[in-house]
């Protein structure tokens, strides 16, 4: 859980970010859903208390729903606290969510959240369709990184020299 909030070029204030989703997954596009959410739940969201590292989103009945979202219960919410780990409905166009429904259908692809933010007073799930990477492709990615760090490295030294 993170109770750090940043503001957005475009306007929205960043909640939660599900970091692990560019490291374990291959993010082939994005969306943005709303959420269904009680007020206990906004007001704990608002208060940065969300942990998106193990949730997906998944097709069901023609709905689409949140799981495995760890909103904490909100410190001064009386009787009507939410439970914590409740699924919860994600607002999309039903035709967008028959043409999601397809796509994960096919062979390794899932639906996972990457950011929670709020627009416009409106909290927002940006989701993404993602691929599972394998681990040597992780491998690949850390090398590479590691590769450009020391490429810069070595260009700022004979920059330093000049």
């Amino acid at each position: 859980m993170s109770g750090r909030k940043t503001k957005a070029s475009d306007g929205r204030t960043i909640v939660a970010r599900n970091r692990r989703a560019s490291r374990d997954y291959e993010i082939l596009d994005r969306f943005e859903v709303g959420l269904v959410l009680l007020g206990s739940e906004v007001k704990s969201i608002r208060d940065g208390q969300v942990d998106l590292g193990d949730a997906y989103a998944q097709v069901q009945s023609g709905e689409l729903w949140l799981l495995n979202a760890k909103i904490a219960p909100y410190a001064h919410a009386t009787h009507t606290n939410h439970e914590p780990e409740r699924r919860r409905k994600l607002l999309m166009h039903r035709h967008e969510i028959r043409r999601l429904e397809g796509k994960t259908r096919e062979k390794g692809l899932t639906l996972i959240p990457l950011t929670l933010y709020f627009k416009e007073g409106k909290a927002k799930l940006e989701l993404g369709l993602a691929r599972g990477k394998k681990l040597h492709g992780r491998k690949e990615e850390v090398a590479e990184r590691d590769r450009q760090r020391q490429l810069r490295a070595a260009r700022r030294d004979r920059e330093a020299d000049i």
